[in-house]
């Protein structure tokens, strides 16, 4: 088992490898590497093959490295079973490494090689296949090739079958429940795969073998139909996190020209500025920049990137500029951010989903209790067994994570990208909602509508000519809208000002300088304040353009006022629509957030029906509005796309930007608008107070049901195989019900039915590819 190292930040390290790790050979390096003196916090994932490890010295870093390395040459598998238990000095954990070794039994390659023989012996008979034509899918969909179905089998086989081989059958099938049964039990932990296994084994004692295989018939349908739904909402959700980047900068010698990302090789040196995402894994060769790696590593803070460092696909360059030269590009960098996405949307399980799996766990006690005052009382077994038939559990673990995916896909179907569970839940609590004005609640395609020259030697298309000069560095909307007017109105770009260092001060402004003085360009905050320049003699004008409903540009040569720049930003013509479809759906508090003065701020919340609003407000300052409202007790949703509203988006209950918005916003921000829209907003919220209304109503449905059933096997109503049958049909139900569409138009039901085939399918030798295989995996992946 070879590791290799995915990143180093700061204290710390994530490992992976590319060899299958089994949760006792998981569970061993958790435990070896937290023993390691100067570890302080290990997290390892058997299914993606990650070891993410932080350290307090660097004698820990080196004997981390050091035992990884030796993993290579000493496998677990190879160690035996009293070294292992030498390093654990505990009863409990003797206790824990004999429960691995039984967990590890499940994967015994005879135990699998004979359960496959068998059910291929039985399944390549002809007429079986024949059978079985109906459950099987049409040629290029999820359910093309399959084989028999488990339904088939046992509908068709089992009757024609010897009583011996169904027996040997169950017996075969019975084997992996009874390894996580006892597993859990040699643990201390009474949960749900206890109780199936305690489920089989007394239907074995019964010797009813056909309730037994119905037992695991039904559990094996459960699981596959988790396994099946988490693979198709994830693998849609992975699709819209895939990284979308078609043409890169390229240096030639001293020009920098576009091209394909396709066409890029090892040779080519990619430029990549402020504000720009990097289009692939690779090594900085030239320049320095502060890069926001979040996407990788989570790290909300920017890092420092010069000659020498590594960058990755997918992170974004905050400030500098760095040439780097391509390591990986393409499905590689790809495949690691939808990793990284799979990874952190299955931590950010709902509150009620964490809340489900503990209550789904916690009633399996009482289930045992009631089973043996069942016996203690009658003396009989088939009661017991009809009570252990049924639990809470199933229902309540499946019904609700598969509810929120279900949610998510829907979402991405609909133009809504929700990035897990625990922001559905919070969107359905919302009462108040904060936009951004400029680029959220307007186009975010301003014009240059007015040119005021203050300096009585330069005429207004000079003021124009050097307001472009400095702006055309930066791919800000406004910045594009003063280039494109300058280039409409032919005004000259001064040569003098690209011999001179351009500095972009993110939402205050840019300076630079000409004839060797310092022209600065931007909001009055920083002309005024930052810079000390006087505006007195624009404010004529400034209150002109503010009447008028426009921004204002203030522009100062040193040290002196030289020009005042009206920008005009249409409103998106859906913004008033949804600000009343918010309010209609008991949003209490609407609030505007912006950098405008008081009376430009005014006019926009007029147009909008909004009566809150803040004004001149610093980027500093929004992420502390919100917070202020969220100290009042409001549920805050902010609305925001440039770089400035990422703090705001990271304090806010749910974060929400456009597609469009910058790549910071998006990495910070838990829902996206795919669309670009924000008439999809409400639509979201409608989602996500839909889902937790059906997730109360399965609850509320699988509990009663359950209930009664456990009452008619208590009072000897119910056999235990019809307690099974309507205990795994109301799971099925309840599943189904949750994988439903919350809201918008219902699935086809002939897409239903294939869909639902395909889950009941699962061959038992069917070839994957590496592709395949992997995409399981990572679909299966869970970091705690």
């Amino acid at each position: 088992m070879k590791f290799y190292l995915v990143h180093s930040v700061g204290n710390r390290m994530r490992f992976r490898t590319d060899s299958v790790m089994s949760n006792a050979t998981a569970r061993l390096i958790f435990d070896e590497v937290g023993a390691i003196d100067g570890i302080t916090g290990v997290k390892v994932n058997p299914l993606t093959g990650s070891v993410l490890v932080t350290f307090a010295t660097a004698e820990a870093r080196t004997r981390i490295t050091n035992y990884l390395a030796d993993l290579e040459t000493n496998p677990p598998a190879k160690r035996s079973l009293a070294h292992r238990m030498s390093r654990k000095a505990s009863v409990v954990a003797v206790r824990e490494t004999i429960a691995e070794r039984v967990e590890a039994a499940e994967d015994n390659p005879f135990l699998k090689g004979l359960s496959n023989l068998m059910s291929r012996a039985v399944t390549e008979m002809p007429v079986l296949k024949t059978a079985a034509a109906p459950f099987r899918g049409k040629p290029g969909e999820d359910a093309a090739d399959l084989d028999l179905s488990p339904v088939a089998r046992w509908l068709v086989l089992r009757p024609v079958l010897p009583m011996l081989v169904n027996i040997a059958n169950v017996f075969l099938g019975a084997i992996p429940y009874f390894f996580r049964g006892v597993g859990n039990l040699l643990r201390g932990k009474l949960n749900v795969e206890v109780l199936d296994a305690a489920a089989i084994a007394v239907s074995l004692l019964l010797r009813d073998f056909k309730t037994a295989g119905l037992v695991i018939l039904l559990l094996g349908m459960g699981e596959m139909l988790e396994r099946y739904t988490r693979k198709k909402s994830l693998a849609s959700l992975a699709d819209q996190l895939a990284l979308k980047v078609d043409q890169v900068w390229v240096r030639r010698g001293s020009e920098v020209v576009a091209m394909p990302l396709k066409d890029v090789t090892a040779k080519d040196r990619i430029v990549v500025r402020t504000g720009a995402k990097i289009p692939v894994d690779g090594k900085v060769v030239a320049g320095n920049a502060e890069v926001n790696q979040a996407t990788m590593t989570g790290e909300p803070l920017p890092v420092h990137r010069e000659a020498g460092g590594t960058v990755f696909a997918g992170t974004v360059v905050e400030d500098g500029e760095i040439d780097i030269v391509l390591t990986k590009k393409g499905g590689e960098t790809r495949l690691n951010e939808i990793v990284r996405f799979i990874e952190t949307s299955e931590k950010s399980k709902a509150g009620i989903q964490g809340k489900a799996e503990h209550l789904a766990d916690a009633v399996v006690p009482f289930n045992f209790a009631l089973a043996g005052l069942v016996y203690l009382f009658t003396r009989n077994l088939t009661r017991m067994a009809s009570v252990l038939m049924v639990d809470y559990s199933c229902a309540l673990k499946l019904a609700t994570p598969l509810a929120i995916l279900t949610a998510m896909k829907t979402g991405t179907k609909n133009g809504v990208l929700i990035k897990g569970g625990r922001y559905i839940e919070a969107l359905s609590e919302i009462d108040t909602v904060v936009f951004d004005k400029t680029g959220s609640l307007t186009q975010a395609s301003p014009k240059l509508s007015d040119v005021v020259s203050l300096d009585a030697k330069k005429s207004q298309k000079e003021i124009l000519g050097l307001a472009a000069c400095l702006e055309e560095h930066f791919p800000h909307p406004v910045s594009r809208a003063v280039v494109r007017a300058a280039e409409e109105a032919g005004a000259d770009h001064f040569k003098e000002e690209h011999d001179s260092e351009v500095r972009y001060i993110v939402a205050h402004g840019i300076c630079s300088s000409v004839d060797g003085e310092k022209v600065v360009i931007g909001s009055r905050h920083f002309i005024e304040e930052d810079e000390g320049v006087d505006v007195t003699p624009g404010l004529k004008h400034v209150e002109r353009l503010a009447a008028e409903g426009k921004s204002v540009l203030y522009m100062a040569k040193g040290g002196k006022l030289i020009g005042i720049l009206g920008i005009v930003d249409p409103l998106r013509p859906e913004a008033k629509d949804v600000i009343t479809a918010l309010r209609a759906r008991g949003v209490k508090r609407i609030v505007m957030l912006t950098g405008d003065d008081e009376r430009t701020a005014k006019n926009v919340c007029e147009q909008l029906g909004i009566t809150e609003y803040r004004a001149q407000v610093l980027p500093t300052d929004k992420a502390k509005h919100v917070a202020e409202l969220k100290a009042e007790g409001c549920r805050v949703l902010m609305l925001g796309d440039g770089v400035n509203d990422s703090p705001a988006l990271s304090s806010a209950d749910v974060g929400v930007t456009l597609k469009e918005g910058s790549d910071i916003a998006q990495e910070v921000a838990d829902v996206v608008l795919t669309r670009n829209s924000l008439s999809d907003l409400p639509f979201a919220v409608d989602l996500a107070r839909a889902t937790m209304k059906r997730i109360k109503t399965n609850f509320t449905v699988s509990v009663g049901l359950n209930t009664g059933f456990m009452a008619g096997g208590l009072f000897g109503f119910l056999m235990p195989a019809v307690s099974a049958v309507l205990h795994n049909l109301t799971t099925i139900g309840v599943c189904l019900n949750a994988m439903r569409p919350a809201i918008g138009e219902p699935e086809d039901p002939g897409t239903v039915m294939r869909e639902l085939i395909a889950i009941l399918s699962a061959p038992a030798n069917t070839k994957k590819t590496s592709g395949e295989a992997a995409a399981e995996r990572l679909v299966a992946a869970d970091d705690d």
